[in-house]
């Protein structure tokens, strides 16, 4: 049993040498040379969040109105992480906040560019499963934003919508001024009704998006130059997807892994 044991060892890390990773028997699937990222990797193993790497919440923001960002609705179990979405009247909630509670995890590091790829099964409800990068440097004038998905599977009409935009609201040389590039996939399938792979390559140059290992969407990547936090969350959007049906609720965003890589110089 030794034998056959150092062999598939052995076979593992020859191949993830092969595809330029150094972590063993997970293959980095874009051609060159690659390193995982640790801090922004996670198999979610455990009946726990890792609070070394991860918030679980947004400590800048409390969700959008009317649905408040609940700590109580991030689990990890079974391998996998979900993000809850319920409907519930809490009591001594901000203003604005009623109704509705949902869900967020923040990364604690940023980073600036890399290949970024979760499995994941998005809530079967209006309101949101989302993966998306930011950060809103304030002291710096840099306020930038990558959506790889946001989707409202349980919306009607946004079933197999897969909403991807990227944001800018300040730059240091062009100042505070909003605009973004929005586009959309549609996926052959109920986004809701299963596990995918979705994953961001970010480079210098362009921000590729891809589902199931196809690129869906290519941008020329003129803006977005700042270590931005790795997000998931769930929100309501009265105005987009439209507010949630009690009946669709509790529903639930699970994510499998998320694995990240950074491109290393030959």
């Amino acid at each position: 049993m030794f034998h056959y044991l150092a062999l598939f060892a052995a076979a593992g890390l020859l191949l993830a040498a092969a595809v330029g990773c150094t972590q063993p028997q997970i293959v980095c699937p874009l051609k060159g040379k690659w390193e995982p990222i640790p801090e922004l990797t996670d198999e979610f193993d455990g009946d726990k969040l890792d609070t070394a790497k991860w918030h679980p919440n947004n400590p800048e923001w409390r969700g959008r109105q009317p649905g408040f960002f609940s700590r109580d609705n991030v689990t990890v179990s079974g391998g996998k992480l979900h993000l809850t979405a319920r409907k519930e009247e809490r009591k001594n909630l901000p203003p604005g906040y009623h109704t509705f509670t949902t869900a967020a995890v923040q990364s604690k590091a940023k980073v600036k560019y890399g290949y970024f790829e979760i499995r994941c099964r998005p809530m079967n409800s209006s309101a949101s499963s989302a993966f998306w990068f930011y950060c809103n440097d304030a002291a710096n004038n840099w306020w930038t934003e990558i959506d790889m998905f946001e989707i409202g599977a349980g919306a009607r009409g946004h079933e197999r919508t897969v909403h991807m935009n990227v944001h800018v609201f300040e730059t240091p040389t062009e100042g505070k001024k909003h605009w973004d590039k929005s586009g959309v996939w549609q996926a052959p399938f109920n986004l809701s009704d299963d596990f995918h792979v979705y994953a961001l390559e970010w480079n210098a140059k362009e921000i590729n998006y891809y589902v199931d290992g196809n690129c869906v969407r290519t941008i020329q990547n003129t803006h977005w130059h700042q270590p931005l936090t790795m997000n998931f969350d769930s929100e309501t959007f009265p105005d987009w997807f439209g507010l949630p049906k009690p009946e669709t609720l509790p529903s639930t965003f699970s994510v499998e892994y998320v694995r990240s890589w950074r491109q290393v110089s030959e």
